[in-house]
């Protein structure tokens, strides 16, 4: 299928704008947060972790029940209030900064809010999709937003480098609020129709058990969710360690530090261009299997990374293949998870999945960083990159897998 296919259908459009928006603003604030808490508050790697960690703290504590709320709601409003809600938030944090109260409490118990909108928007966000593009059109959908996730993960922090250089952590933060407000404004033109579920609602417990039940009794989504858990734990750890690596360590600064983000985001827009493509001619389970295997090849590179030009370009080239191996996958698998998924379950399937996952972030951050200050960067480095390689063992030892086709 075509991309003039798939803007045949305008809602689709507009919420891939909307989408393509707040992308770019989320991954300028990703660097400014990291940048402002390193290079501002002085935090320490476990200070890193800590942030990072309260990011996905409520997809630990809310997740399942986001599912449910997604299953009985409408999820269009939803999305353009939690927009319009993490605009405020963001708004806050250049405010503290201006006044002169922002501290790392203060930084970590904002960002704790702004997980919590963006945890109901995320589920919201993956459920909605199957509404605006029929099933058959799924995966190339996913790899258009995908081809734009790649692009803000690259532009995003390589402008974020260059607005802390130039004007500092918090207004580069105040761009993301703006953002997120267009955002909103774009997803409240959709006139896409919502019809919810006319069955009788179930029990709070008895909705959650039922989300738990299709996504761990499924004989594929059940290794696809298991080893991707192990995934996020393991990058997690990498990402904590990283951000010190580069930007203490090896002493480079906040634009180069958004640099190798920004070669990496050509290595995702590389690898959703692909997706598709490989998705039809390999099968869906070989993709995602090349693309698990790849990101621990790509990490491999981080620790053998120095101060100079050449341990720059290891990085740059650690990103390009990490976000290859994301933009390669990550389509044809969300694609997967979406057209088998009846869209009752939508939101329990997507909530109890990702909620998992960045539930997992909340340990898997603190510990890069508590392993880094223990036993040094470059070794719990190679610890992440080992649980990535059992990691990739585990799921491509999965007949059902490796198998697997829509």
């Amino acid at each position: 299928m075509t991309d003039t296919t798939l803007r045949g259908h305008r809602d689709f459009v507009r919420f891939w704008a909307a989408d393509t928006v707040s992308l770019a603003g989320t991954h300028i604030t990703t660097l400014a947060l990291r940048a402002v808490a390193v290079l501002t508050l002085g935090a320490t790697a476990t200070g890193v972790g800590l942030l990072e960690a309260a990011r996905w703290l409520p997809y630990l504590l809310f997740g399942l029940l986001a599912g449910v709320v997604v299953d009985r709601r409408r999820r269009l409003p939803m999305l353009v209030g939690a927009d319009f809600a993490r605009a405020a938030v963001l708004a806050l944090i250049p405010l503290l900064a201006f006044t002169g109260t922002l501290t790392m409490p203060s930084l970590i118990g904002l960002v704790v809010v702004f997980g919590t909108l963006s945890l109901f928007y995320d589920a919201a966000h993956q459920s909605f999709l199957p509404r605006l593009v029929p099933g058959a059109r799924l995966v190339d959908a996913n790899a258009r937003i995908e081809q734009t996730r790649s692009v803000a993960q690259g532009v995003g922090p390589f402008l974020g480098g260059a607005l802390v250089k130039l004007v500092g952590g918090p207004l580069a933060i105040l761009v993301d609020a703006v953002s997120y407000l267009v955002s909103g404004l774009l997803l409240a033109r959709l006139r896409t129709t919502e019809q919810l579920d006319p069955a009788p609602r179930r029990d709070l417990r008895g909705e959650i058990r039922d989300g738990l039940r299709w996504v761990y009794r499924h004989p594929v989504l059940r290794p696809l969710a298991l080893t991707s858990h192990l995934w996020f734990l393991f990058t997690a750890v990498v990402t904590t360690c990283y951000s010190v690596l580069v930007l203490d360590v090896l002493g480079f600064d906040a634009f180069e530090f958004g640099l190798t983000f920004a070669v990496g985001g050509l290595g995702g827009l590389i690898g959703a261009s692909l997706s598709g493509r490989a998705g039809r001619r390999f099968g869906v389970g070989p993709t995602i299997l090349a693309g698990r295997w790849l990101t621990p090849v790509a990490y491999a590179l981080v620790p053998l990374a120095t101060s100079g030009a050449s341990g720059f370009v290891l990085l740059c080239a650690a990103q390009f293949l990490f976000f290859l191996a994301i933009g390669l996958d990550g389509p044809v698998e969300m694609g997967y998870r979406q057209a088998i998924t009846p869209d009752r379950m939508q939101g329990r399937m997507n909530a109890t999945i990702r909620s998992v996952n960045r539930g997992v972030i909340v340990l898997g951050a603190p510990l890069g960083g508590v392993l880094a200050d223990w036993v040094g960067l470059r070794t719990a480095l190679w610890l992440a990159v080992a649980g990535l390689v059992g990691s990739a063992v585990a799921i491509t030892a999965s007949a059902a897998v490796r198998n697997a086709e829509v």
